[in-house]
């Protein structure tokens, strides 16, 4: 287990003093031509949301702009994930990210926080940091939450601390919320790379099966 964790905080760092239009995978359009006015979808993310190990388009974030397409709705999804980004590296690059105006944000950070045994009040400050950042730039966009599992040689305290962040966090800001990313995934030997930890594509398959039950009613149709 000590191992596992060691490789996933391998995976990437904070891109300290790097400037985000540096960073592989720190906003890019999925795979498809932009229509001209589409409201934006962005992904603020870690590994998982960036798709390590996997091709860009077969990321959950651009699953679900096939599911956005396939629907008839028209935004245009970005997948601002960044492999190994802690809830402060978001907070560092959340006011760049936010440069043009976006319509929903889904913010799914802290799982490396969680890794690396970071005290669970401190990690929710930051990603409240981060929500009123958004609040304060682009009032009118929406936030949707995504929760995050802890692992569990942390210690059953330290897991329910943990997993408690996502859930008081949605009910303060009255944020609509996946409970947890990796449902269905976790664990699952056949959905993960041989990391053990990395969804493979049929499992980014299902992590956009789980957050597209939230993000979907969040979508207007296009009149």
């Amino acid at each position: 287990m000590v191992a596992v964790v060691v490789a996933l905080l391998a995976c990437g760092r904070d891109k300290v003093g790097v400037p985000p239009d540096a960073v592989a995978a720190g906003g890019v359009d999925t795979a498809r031509t932009p229509l001209a006015g589409e409201p934006v979808v962005m992904f603020v993310g870690t590994s998982l949301t960036a798709g390590l190990g996997v091709e860009p388009d077969q990321a959950y974030p651009s699953v679900i702009q096939q599911k956005i397409d396939s629907a008839g709705l028209h935004y245009r999804v970005v997948n601002a994930g960044v492999s190994g980004e802690t809830s402060a590296g978001a907070l560092r690059r959340i006011d760049w990210l936010l440069r043009e105006p976006i319509a929903v944000v889904v913010l799914e950070t802290g799982a490396n926080d969680g890794l690396r045994g970071q005290e669970p009040d401190s990690i929710r400050g930051t990603i409240q940091a981060i929500i009123d950042r958004i609040h304060a730039a682009q009032p009118a966009t929406r936030i949707l939450l995504v929760g995050m599992n802890a692992m569990p040689n942390l210690g059953a305290a330290y897991v329910t601390r943990f997993q408690a962040i996502y859930p008081a966090v949605a009910r303060a800001n009255g944020l609509p919320m996946v409970p947890a990313l990796l449902e269905g995934v976790g664990g699952v030997d056949s959905l993960n790379q041989p990391d053990g930890i990395h969804p493979t594509p049929a499992g980014q398959r299902r992590l956009a099966a789980n957050v597209w039950q939230v993000l979907q009613p969040l979508l207007t149709p296009s009149s």
